[in-house]
């Protein structure tokens, strides 16, 4: 059975377009509907409810040992209230989830892990614990926001001071307070804009969620739901778990390479990652050039071979016309590459394009 979250009601009110999404009801558009809410985020700010993510604390004197062991990033040298992008893999080099890690304090992370593998995340760390640490499922006691877009700064510095703002991309203030409501907020989001996300108290959600409305309404600011989170992070080439990438892909495959410190040590999935050796399949971007719009799990066509699939597609708003990204073999990778997709039984041509789609400039 689907649960709410903290702002359901606010949503309803909202006239929220409710559907199941990853073990809750979340709204998928309001009335404005994904079109406007895109734009909204592109051009002034989006506030998208995001509370169904999962948060996991990781404590004690060998939390960083286990959390290099665990995770194929290197954790160490981090500063407090830094966070870190990481996949986390099998024995097979397949990926398990991929997560954002944060450094609270001396032998003290705070995970963020997808809403729909909270728990098999959380069981999979347990598993594989050793030594002095203890890992703990905090995930019913936050609520998350996220602030989105170019005036999304502009709309949080009328709500708080200074210093609770992180200056950095990917860094977080732990210990600030916004309309009077302590919160996280970190410099962190899933749009390929910038802007916050804010982890609070789920009683104070509803609460937080009406202040930022009423204080951005002069900014343009209106609530978004999963459809335009989706058509954001497609245009900006963000890979979802379940589509990018799943416990059969390896994060090599799927281009996050960067997360992937092959120089450590160890971490499970390294051997089987170094066996395998460069990827023989890899993601790519793919801007359709022929009639039609290319979704998920579509065979992907160089004359008559398969070379491999789609993983996710969509009309974006923003840019203007169809895209959509693909596991392919890796000779087919160069920008430019003339492709099809068979989109129900017909052709729709295609070209491969560089990652992301769209960049904002700075």
């Amino acid at each position: 059975m689907e649960r709410k979250t903290p702002l359901y009601e606010a949503h309803v009110e909202a006239g929220g377009k409710m559907v199941p999404f990853a073990g809750y009801i979340l709204p998928v558009q309001y009335g404005t509907g994904v079109m406007k809410e895109h734009m909204a985020v592109r051009t002034q700010a989006g506030l998208f409810d995001v509370s169904h993510m999962g948060e996991i604390l990781c404590e004690g004197r060998d939390a960083l040992s286990n959390l290099q062991m665990l995770l194929t990033n290197n954790f160490e040298g981090m500063a407090n209230g830094q966070a870190r992008y990481s996949p986390m893999c099998n024995e097979n080099g397949g990926t398990v989830d991929d997560l954002i890690v944060y450094k609270e304090g001396k032998d003290r992370y705070f995970i963020v892990v997808n809403a729909a593998n909270k728990d098999k995340d959380y069981k999979w760390m347990v598993a594989h614990q050793s030594g002095e640490v203890s890992f703990t499922d905090v995930s019913d006691h936050y609520a998350q926001l996220a602030l989105q877009g170019p005036k999304a700064m502009d709309i949080l510095r009328r709500i708080t001071e200074e210093a609770c703002i992180p200056q950095k991309y990917y860094h977080a203030v732990f210990e600030a307070e916004a309309g009077g409501i302590p919160c996280i907020i970190s410099r962190t989001g899933y749009t390929g804009e910038d802007g916050v996300e804010l982890y609070l108290d789920s009683g104070k959600a509803e609460q937080m969620w009406n202040l930022l409305l009423e204080t951005g309404k002069e900014d343009g600011l209106i609530p978004c739901g999963l459809g335009a989170r989706d058509t954001l992070r497609m245009e900006a080439a963000m890979p979802l778990y379940g589509h990018e990438m799943d416990e059969e892909v390896t994060p090599l495959e799927t281009g996050l390479t960067f997360a992937v410190k092959m120089a450590k040590e160890d971490f499970i999935g390294k051997k089987a990652m170094e066996e395998q050796g460069e990827p023989k399949r890899k993601r790519v971007g793919l801007k359709v050039t022929g009639r039609g719009i290319i979704r998920e799990h579509q065979d992907v066509y160089v004359g008559d071979n398969v070379i491999g699939h789609t993983t996710s597609g969509t009309h974006c708003p923003y840019l203007g016309y169809p895209v959509a990204m693909a596991l392919v073999e890796a000779e087919y990778t160069e920008p430019g590459t003339k492709v099809a997709a068979e989109v129900r039984g017909r052709m729709v041509e295609a070209e491969v394009t560089a990652l992301p789609f769209y960049k904002r400039s700075k």
